[in-house]
């Protein structure tokens, strides 16, 4: 056990004879004490320092400790963060591919219904054309015919016959020089000439007009070997 400065300060020693000097032995003890006491003292400071200094090691260390954690805990979370982060702009763009396709899909099928459409419908016309066209070549063949046959008609010799000028009916009629002597004949149309037959009997020719029947009958008749004409 360490002596402390009472144990210094009461310790007593034995006379003998020719000993020290008992005031020299005492002052020494005394300055001794003195010293003890500052280095037991400064002994006490330091130990209370170093207690202290422990203290905040410990506390500093304790708080590494504690912000290591965390920095692992943030870097996880910042790991786990970026992982999220990472898949939703994977979702976002395969989305948004997804939207495109389905975008560029519907446009395509558009543009090919809108198409298929104007297509059916440029061969509707292109149809429709065809047939005005065949029908307005039909009406042209027809109408040549019949406008052939009544040329035909007109250039008979019946017309001729009737058309031809004799001794009893004046040479110029003039419809300014009053009303003509043929205006009291009877409002007839004209369809025979008169003729006198070797047995006496008055006989008529008789001149037909074709009908619009007889005309497309004809055209129809005459379609094949007409040309063609656009």
């Amino acid at each position: 056990m360490a002596l402390s400065p009472l144990d210094i300060h009461n310790k007593d020693f034995d006379s003998r004879m020719r000993g020290y000097d008992k005031d020299q032995v005492n002052d020494f003890l005394a300055q001794i004490i003195k010293d003890y006491s500052a280095v037991l003292k400064q002994n006490e400071e330091l130990e209370k320092s170093l207690a202290e200094t422990n203290d905040k090691i410990k506390y500093f260390t304790d708080l590494k400790d504690a912000l290591n954690q965390s920095i692992i805990v943030a870097q996880e979370a910042a790991d786990k963060v970026k992982k999220n982060a990472d898949q939703e702009a994977d979702l976002i763009t395969q989305q948004a591919e997804k939207n495109a396709q389905n975008l560029l899909t519907d446009a395509t099928d558009k543009a090919n219904r809108i198409l298929s459409d104007a297509t059916d419908k440029a061969k509707t016309i292109n149809v429709q054309t065809e047939d005005l066209k065949r029908q307005t070549r039909v009406f042209r063949q027809r109408l040549q015919v019949m406008l052939e046959s009544q040329l035909e008609v007109v250039k008979s010799p019946e017309w001729k016959d009737l058309l031809a000028s004799s001794q009893e009916a004046p040479e110029y009629l003039d419809p300014a020089q009053g009303e003509s002597p043929l205006d009291n004949t009877p409002e007839e149309p004209v369809h025979s000439e008169a003729n006198d037959s070797s047995d006496g009997e008055t006989r008529y020719t008789e001149i037909v007009f074709p009908t619009d029947e007889d005309v497309a009958d004809a055209a129809d008749t005459a379609v094949p070997t007409l040309p063609d004409a656009e």
